[in-house]
């Protein structure tokens, strides 16, 4: 069904909308937009004869949005953006297609490169454009087609693809234990403990699996990124609890030892997520159906 002409206002009316919202003020909007202040108010004028409501405070020629008017404003913003994001896609790659996808830095880097040129030698039309990504964001405003997200299945509005349970060690430089004896998870609580941002539960959810109080877990030094608390590990500032498959090169070398005799699995996994409206995207069905034949959880990694 073809949506009624009143309900799809003009782009130009709708950027001066989102312009003013966004700036404060008319000057700035009209700056912005290459056009004169009287322009930006007969758009506005335009679009309230159109919508049948009042959008703008008129206080001595200053133009200012009413509230609801405001909030109206932030929806167009990210519709704004996402026929920007979309338009930009086309462009780049108007036949094959082109996947923005986000990613997660140290899963990225040690699980999603070494398998991505199998992917160009099957699908060398498919342009796939990456950004960093530490926690969930709106695809709507983000522009994103997919994102490889930690956790569990439950991001709104989106479909799901299970790529790989994740097993955790504790770890630390020898140095940082060579006068103390490590026999039982339980020891560990009297050791500096290292945390991740993105897992601010790791440490009470390994002590409760082992059937171990947590007691001082919450506390410790906070990092925002694996390779940094690895080398926070590495300098012997703590232990941390990594991702098994993150630090298998530095305890086969010695640089760390591992401080439990087995892996424990973390309560969430990591997952191709993508918005359901995507989901036939041909580019994204295309990387997709690669990625399945990849996701085996617990086939070690690529050397």
């Amino acid at each position: 069904m073809a949506t009624p002409r009143r309900f799809l206002p003009s782009i130009s009316a709708l950027r001066a909308l989102e312009a003013l919202d966004r700036l404060g003020s008319a000057s700035a909007a009209a700056e912005e937009l290459s056009l004169t202040q009287g322009a930006v108010s007969r758009q506005l004028q335009a679009l309230e004869a159109q919508l049948g409501v009042d959008l703008v405070r008129r206080d001595q020629k200053r133009l200012t949005l009413l509230a609801e008017a405001s909030v109206y404003a932030g929806d167009i913003r990210q519709a704004l953006n996402q026929i920007a994001q979309s338009t930009l896609r086309v462009q780049a790659a108007p036949l094959a297609g082109t996947l923005n996808l986000a990613i997660l830095p140290a899963f990225g880097m040690r699980w999603l490169m070494p398998r991505l040129p199998d992917f160009a030698r099957l699908h060398p039309d498919v342009t796939i454009n990456m950004s960093t990504r530490l926690e969930p964001f709106n695809f709507l405003s983000e522009g994103f087609d997919a994102a490889i997200h930690f956790g569990k299945a439950d991001w709104p509005g989106t479909e799901a693809l299970l790529l790989k349970h994740e097993h955790m060690l504790p770890v630390c430089a020898p140095e940082l234990i060579a006068e103390r004896k490590v026999q039982s998870a339980a020891d560990l609580r009297g050791l500096p403990l290292l945390h991740i941002q993105t897992r601010p539960q790791a440490w009470t959810q390994w002590f409760e699996s082992l059937g171990v109080a947590d007691g001082a877990a919450a506390s410790g030094t906070m990092y925002d990124q694996f390779a940094t608390i690895t080398q926070a590990a590495l300098h012997g500032l703590g232990v941390a609890l990594m991702p098994d498959y993150l630090v298998e090169q530095d305890l086969a070398t010695g640089k760390l030892v591992a401080l439990h005799a087995t892996p424990t699995e973390s309560p969430g996994a990591y997952f191709l997520v993508w918005p359901e409206a995507r989901s036939q995207d041909p580019a994204l069905v295309k990387f997709r159906n690669w990625l399945a034949s990849q996701a085996q959880a617990e086939d070690p990694l690529p050397r």
